[in-house]
């Protein structure tokens, strides 16, 4: 399973705290991985289209993550927000913001089948849609329906993508 949410897989944070679980380049998320003892893990890179930033600046700012230099909401509102050409899109999960942390479609309820009964979309084996339109619908959908309250309010489609490095493990 390919997640950025800490609710399906294990993340490792940027710093102690854990506020800030978004590196700001591969190379960083590989260094910390290999440094917390956790080689097993899968460096991904997240991108958001450009028309969802600004609403999920404004979740992420309703739910205290300041814009402090080389933090996500900092580096999305720099449009930081596309992985580079060189990484291999894995697919969409569809995630949403709630107070410091980030929840996919997958681990709040029954919302995966609400959403397949809604609009014929499903994940993957990977847990990930393979297709953007899909996925960008099934997110309008998610939104609309208020069914991720009371965690989450914005869903977005995001697009995962594999590091370009052939030093990292395949996913198992």
């Amino acid at each position: 399973m390919l997640s950025l949410s800490g609710c399906v897989v294990d993340l490792v944070p940027v710093d102690a705290s854990g506020w800030d679980d978004w590196f700001a380049s591969p190379h960083e998320a590989e260094v910390a991985r290999d440094q917390a003892g956790r080689s097993g893990l899968h460096v991904l890179g997240v991108g958001f289209a450009a028309t969802d930033v600004r609403g999920l600046l404004a979740d992420m700012a309703d739910g205290g993550w300041d814009a402090s230099a080389g933090s996500l909401p900092e580096r999305l509102t720099r449009r930081e927000n596309l992985p580079d050409s060189g990484h291999r899109r894995l697919g969409f999960e569809l995630v949403g913001f709630d107070s410091g942390s980030w929840h996919t479609w997958i681990c709040i309820g029954n919302l995966v089948t609400d959403v397949h009964q809604a609009t014929g979309v499903q994940p993957g084996p990977s847990g990930l849609i393979q297709d953007e339109q899909d996925a960008r619908r099934a997110a309008q959908w998610l939104t609309d329906s208020g069914l991720g309250d009371p965690k989450v309010f914005l869903w977005a489609a995001a697009l995962l993508t594999d590091t370009p490095r052939a030093t990292l493990q395949s996913e198992e």
